[in-house]
């Protein structure tokens, strides 16, 4: 039973191609900028969105059959 719906692959291309033009575009304003660290941890948050899901809890799920 699946409580989250996944995202279809293309709307999943369309967020990663909208996160690369935003990385580049930003790039030149962020190398100087001291908080760019949450501005590129926030671009990976939406990079790693597949589904509705939230993503600490996708990542957590997929790390728990590391350690069992």
């Amino acid at each position: 039973m699946n409580m989250y719906k996944d995202y279809s692959a293309s709307t999943v291309l369309i967020r990663r191609i909208f996160v690369l033009l935003a990385g580049i575009i930003a790039l030149p304003v962020m190398l100087f900028w001291k908080d760019r660290a949450r501005f590129y941890s926030y671009l990976h948050r939406i990079w790693s969105k597949t589904s509705e899901k939230p993503v600490w809890m996708d990542q957590a799920e997929k790390a728990a059959c590391d350690f069992y």
